[in-house]
């Protein structure tokens, strides 16, 4: 007689592991709208007044952004040379407008020294460790933030910024929009689990077109120019996104700070612009050279 009990399982098939539908959104929507729109808003005022305000603006997210990162370095044992940090930092983004890439290069070289004799105080122990961090602070902050200042410098600076604004949105919102709506294959799980390929191919889709858009109708340039603009722009900032996840997950911290409500830090919204703000630079001085 057979015994009774529950039917066998198969055991030939494995279901492989899947995304299921849909990415969840993991955040306060409508209050990062909201923060979205105020931040860019306040931008786009700049830009179209005084444009020495957008300087400012750049300035004091440096400040906020330097401060962020040290605070979270500082909770990992990791000691920043605060003061010396937020003072070049300034510098730099201040002395790109009437010196150029000179003006970013000797505040940079001049903040590393004042790092490494800020730190020696403290004796021998974890001092590599920390120098190194600080001087990290410094470049991957303020020195990326600094080329948004050679952005607006030229007489169509307005253009170029609202530029790299209209193409970073768009890879933003197409990537943020299709992965929610269908992210099944994560692009890389062990860095940052809600990045999927499908939510790269709508930032490249949309990113790409707003790239295009944005150097034909602002800066007069060529379709082909805006393509390649654009697509540099949804690589640099997808990039930004992962580095920044690979810095988080190493001090196992979720943002870096909470100032932005629905955004966290503010360090957490720039993470893509700052590398992005450096190849939108150097794309636009080869792909649409200042007249004149």
């Amino acid at each position: 007689m057979a015994a009774s009990g529950p039917p066998e399982q198969p055991t030939s098939a494995v279901q492989p592991e899947r995304r299921p539908r849909g990415l969840r959104a993991g955040r306060n929507l409508w209050a990062a709208i909201a923060v979205g729109l105020l931040m860019g808003a306040g931008v786009l005022v700049a830009l179209f007044t005084v444009r020495q305000v957008f300087i400012g603006i750049v300035a004091a997210a440096v400040a906020v952004s330097s401060w962020e990162l040290a605070s979270v370095l500082r909770r990992a044992g990791i000691r920043v040379a605060l003061p010396p940090v937020l003072l070049g930092g300034q510098a730099m983004v201040w002395f790109a407008w009437p010196f150029g890439r000179d003006g970013i290069l000797v505040a940079f070289v001049i903040t590393v020294l004042v790092c490494l004799v800020w730190r020696s105080p403290r004796g021998a122990a974890g001092y590599v460790r920390d120098v190194s961090a600080s001087v990290f602070s410094a470049a991957y902050v303020a020195g990326f933030a600094a080329f948004a200042t050679l952005l607006v410098v030229p007489e169509d600076g307005a253009a170029r910024v609202l530029s790299l604004m209209v193409a970073g949105v768009g890879s933003d919102v197409g990537g943020y929009a299709t992965g929610v709506l269908g992210g099944w294959h994560l692009m890389a799980p062990s860095i940052s689990p809600k990045k999927s390929w499908e939510g790269f191919i709508g930032s490249l889709l949309v990113g790409t077109a707003a790239g295009a858009l944005s150097v034909t109708l602002l800066l007069d340039g060529q379709l082909w120019r805006g393509v390649l603009f654009g697509v540099a722009i949804v690589l640099t900032a997808t990039g930004g996104d992962l580095i920044e996840s690979l810095i988080k997950r190493d001090l196992g911290v979720k943002d870096m700070g909470t100032v932005l409500p629905g955004h966290g830090g503010l360090m957490d919204r720039l993470d893509s612009l700052l590398p992005s703000a450096v190849v939108a630079w150097l794309l636009l001085v080869v792909l649409v050279p200042v007249a004149g």
